[in-house]
C-alpha cells in the first residue's frame, strides 16, 4: 500500500521529490519502491521529460488501479477501526456553486461518512473534466455545451445565460462598443457572448479579464461592462440586461456529473449527493 501511496503521489505531483516530501519518507525510499513496482510489473511506469515525471501507458494504468486499491484498503480500515489513516474523496465545483452546493452536499455527506476526508477543487470545465479521467477527482459538476454528447457526463439540467449588468450601468450599444467582463479564455460563457455578438454584428470591447467569478461580480457591481451567467448565485443589484441593451439572445448551457470509473463506494456516495443537491438548489423546477 506505501508503494501505490508513493506512485499515485509522485503521478500528481509529477515528481517523486515532492512525492517523498509529501508523504514525509526520504526520496531514496521511494524511488526504490518504484523500482521494485517496475520489476514486478515487467515494464518502466514513469519517465522523466525535462523535471516533469510522466506516466508511461503502463504507468497510468497502474495509477488508476492504484487510487481504486487504496480508496478501498482505506475504507475497510477506517470502518474495522484499524488505522488513525483517513479515507478521502475527490469533489470538482465550478466558482458558481460554492456559496450553496458544496456547503449542502459535504453537510449531509459529513453526516453520513463522518471518517472520510473531501477535498474540494475549484476549476474551468476543461480542466475538471480533465481530472475526473485521468482518476485525480472522484466527482464533478461541470458547465458544458448545450449540444455536448451524452457519453461525457450525466446531464443534470440546462440553465439559460443571460447578458447581466449592474442596474446602474448606462451606455449605447448602437452606437458604442459593447464593454465585456470575460474569465480568461477558455471558457463557455465568453465563447457564447463573443459568438452571439459576432453573429449579430455588434462592435465590443473588453473591459476587464478576470480568472474568479467574485471578480466578474465585482467588474459588474462597479459598473465596468457585461458578463453573461446563468442567473444562480447572481448578486444583489446585477440583473439581467439583454432587452435593456438590444443585446442577442443567448443559448442554454447544459450541467452535468462527471464520475470517475475508479470511484470507490464512498465516491460514489459523493457523486449521488452532488447530484441531488446540484438539482434542488441550482436547476430550474
Amino acid at each position: 500500500m506505501d508503494a501505490l501511496r508513493a506512485i499515485v503521489a509522485g503521478a500528481d505531483l509529477r515528481s517523486f521529490a515532492r512525492a517523498a516530501a509529501q508523504l514525509g519518507r526520504s526520496q531514496s525510499a521511494v524511488s526504490m519502491q518504484l523500482k521494485k513496482l517496475e520489476q514486478q510489473a515487467g515494464t518502466q511506469l514513469f519517465v522523466r521529460k525535462g523535471r516533469t515525471l510522466i506516466a508511461t501507458d503502463a504507468g497510468e494504468a497502474l495509477v488508476a488501479y492504484a487510487r481504486r486499491i487504496i480508496a478501498l484498503n482505506d475504507e475497510a480500515a477506517l470502518a474495522l477501526g484499524a488505522t488513525a489513516t483517513t479515507a478521502t474523496v475527490r469533489l470538482g465545483l465550478p466558482q458558481d456553486f460554492f456559496e450553496d452546493v458544496m456547503p449542502a452536499t459535504l453537510s449531509e455527506y459529513s453526516r453520513l461518512h463522518p471518517g472520510i476526508h473531501v477535498e474540494v477543487q475549484a476549476g474551468p470545465n476543461h480542466v475538471l473534466a480533465e481530472e475526473v479521467r485521468a482518476g485525480r477527482l472522484d466527482a464533478a459538476i461541470a458547465f458544458c455545451p448545450e449540444s455536448s454528447s451524452g457519453s461525457d457526463g450525466e446531464l443534470i439540467g440546462k440553465l439559460p445565460m443571460h447578458w447581466m449588468a449592474h442596474k446602474s450601468l448606462v451606455f449605447d450599444s448602437r452606437v458604442d462598443r459593447i464593454p465585456l467582463v470575460l474569465f480568461d479564455h477558455p471558457c463557455l460563457f465568453r465563447q457564447s457572448a463573443l459568438s452571439a455578438l459576432e453573429k449579430a454584428g455588434k462592435r465590443w470591447r473588453v473591459a476587464v479579464t478576470t480568472p474568479s467569478l467574485p471578480g466578474i461580480w465585482a467588474a459588474l457591481r462597479s459598473n465596468l461592462g457585461l458578463a453573461v451567467r446563468t442567473e444562480h448565485g447572481m448578486p444583489e443589484g446585477v440583473q439581467c440586461s439583454g432587452e435593456k441593451f438590444g443585446l442577442p439572445k443567448l443559448p442554454a448551457i447544459s450541467l452535468k456529473l462527471l464520475r470517475s470509473s475508479n470511484a470507490s463506494p464512498a465516491a460514489q456516495d459523493l457523486c449521488d449527493l452532488l447530484e441531488h443537491e446540484t438539482i434542488r438548489l441550482v436547476t430550474p423546477g
